[in-house]
């Protein structure tokens, strides 16, 4: 068993281990490479300033505003200015950029960018091509051991030290896989809600065993909401890119008005917490939202953007001719397992990298094309880093003891999903988190019973989320609390929460609403 164990098979994980070669590697997936990732479903692309009138300080400075006050500036500007690096990375794995005739890269323009730094793959193809020719070096790699089909669902520790995963096999029995160093890349917590644009695996697996183990949690409240899912009744929704409001593409009502423009100077340019809450409006105000690209993309969409293109045209909607029905969609979590700028969490023995960890980078609402640039930029660190300090690391020893097989709640999953979707959503207030926090609870309290890690897991990381959203009583970025909904500039800083105090918040409100009804 090599001494590096890397869990997650997205961007991150793969980029990680590249970056480890030739040192050796386990890779531990939960689906076929590729399958189950939610970086192969990104649309936009990887943010860089490659363009002469573009720099790292204006990227950074965009991405502060984008951020809403809490983004680590430190943090803002040296990944920007590490961005040229990470994307030659990519080019000499193989990722297909767009380029011109001449061979320079051709960026796009995305929301809240302040010039065109998203580069990009056939305007809406990034994720996929970059994920393929990231595959074929993994799969290439003999420093790579590929271990697919493994869902990671607790750390074992020792003496305080991370020292490998317990992992379900495709029959529901745990196995010990050991390490000196581990690195979690297991994706964001999407799958807790019942609108997302997320693959099943992204359910709040690192948030919820890191916690368990100890470690510290950083930013969970700030949930995005993509405010352009494409609203056909597919499960994970598939996504309408911003890049389509960059080419011009706007935002209608079932009676062709726009919306937009009142909300922000920017309209469908804004920052994408205010055009969610926008779309929100509509769609529950029975209004209904469309992205309309008739005018700005017309006849070209299917060749401009054919993944969006491929999911209309299968819902019988011809977006070259027809405005494309949308709806906010758990997109991406901004919160995580707070790391360091070498990806270090504040557990020994454990670095997280890409949307498991919170690296200060995004602060309350994430700039478009941020993620792939950060995944790439912290596995980098992460490998380096690891790579430093594995000789003074001890050998974890040998593994223990499994805990008992267990099947996953389905229903206890769907539940979890339903009370995120209508309680900690795009709009939060004080009673519907309560009724959450509770009825999680009960569901964690359920699970731990049951010895179930699957719903344990789901509980414990959509406990966290909703912890934090109750703790935060202002409104910022991805956050927003109809019961006080401005921003206090007192908590202009990022949050930190631990299990323990999720779960002695909701025992609280627990007793609380007990001792009411046993005095009505």
């Amino acid at each position: 068993m090599p001494d590096i164990l890397i869990v997650g098979g997205g961007l991150a994980g793969l980029f990680c281990a590249l970056k480890l070669a030739p040192r050796p590697v386990t890779l531990l997936v939960a689906a076929p490479l590729g399958e189950g990732a939610s970086s192969a479903w990104a649309q936009g692309g990887v943010a860089a300033a490659v363009l002469p009138t573009d720099s790292p300080d204006l990227h950074a400075r965009d991405t502060a505003i984008a951020g809403a006050g809490i983004v680590d500036k430190d943090v803002a500007l040296s990944v920007a200015r590490e961005a040229r690096s990470r994307i030659d990375d990519l080019l000499a794995f193989g990722a297909p950029f767009d380029r011109d005739a001449a061979g320079a890269l051709v960026p796009s323009q995305e929301a809240a960018h302040s010039a065109r730094r998203i580069v990009r793959v056939k305007g809406d193809g990034a994720g996929a091509a970059i994920m393929a020719a990231l595959i074929a070096r993994v799969r290439a790699a003999p420093s790579i051991e590929i271990v697919e089909g493994y869902v990671a669902d607790d750390l074992i520790v020792r003496e305080g030290r991370v020292a490998g995963v317990f992992a379900r096999d495709p029959h529901n029995r745990l196995h010990a896989f050991m390490a000196r160093a581990a690195i979690l890349a297991t994706g964001g917590v999407g799958a807790l809600y019942a609108l997302t644009t997320n693959p099943p695996q992204a359910a709040g697996s690192a948030l919820a065993m890191g916690a368990r183990a100890g470690a510290r949690i950083a930013d969970a409240e700030f949930v995005q909401f993509h405010p352009t899912a494409i609203d056909i009744g597919r499960d994970p929704a598939p996504l309408a890119t911003e890049a389509l409001r960059g080419e011009g593409a706007i935002l209608v009502n079932r009676a062709g008005k726009r919306f937009m423009p009142p909300l922000h100077k920017d309209a469908e340019l804004a920052p994408r917490d205010i055009v969610a809450r926008g779309v929100f409006a509509e769609v529950a105000g029975g209004r209904g939202a469309f992205l309309d690209a008739t005018q700005a993309v017309g006849a070209a969409f299917a060749e401009k953007f054919p993944n969006v293109a491929a999911a209309c045209l299968e819902a019988g909607v011809d977006p070259a001719k027809q405005p494309i029905p949308v709806a906010p969609a758990e997109h991406y979590h901004m919160g995580g397992l707070w790391t360091d700028s070498h990806g270090r969490t504040s557990l020994p023995g454990l670095w997280a990298a890409g949307e498991s960890g919170s690296t200060g980078l995004h602060g309350a609402n994430r700039l478009a094309s941020n993620s792939l640039l950060e995944a790439v930029v912290y596995a980098a660190r992460a490998a380096a880093d690891v790579s430093a300090a594995l000789p003074s690391i001890p050998d974890p020893g040998a593994a223990p003891a499994a805990p008992p097989a267990f099947a996953p709640d389905a229903a206890g999953a769907r539940e979890i999903r339903q009370i995120m979707q209508r309680h900690v959503g795009v709009l939060r207030e004080a009673s519907g988190l309560r009724a959450a926090l509770i009825r999680l609870l009960a569901l964690r309290d359920k699970a731990v019973a049951a010895d179930n890690l699957d719903l344990r897991n789901r509980a414990e990381a959509a406990l966290l989320i909703a912890a934090a959203a109750y703790n935060r009583r202002e409104s910022r970025g991805g956050h927003f609390r109809t019961d006080f909904p401005q921003a206090d500039p007192a908590q202009a800083q990022r949050s930190f929460i631990s299990l323990e105090e999720a779960l002695s918040l909701s025992r609280d409100l627990a007793d609380e609403k007990s001792n009411a009804f046993a005095r009505a």
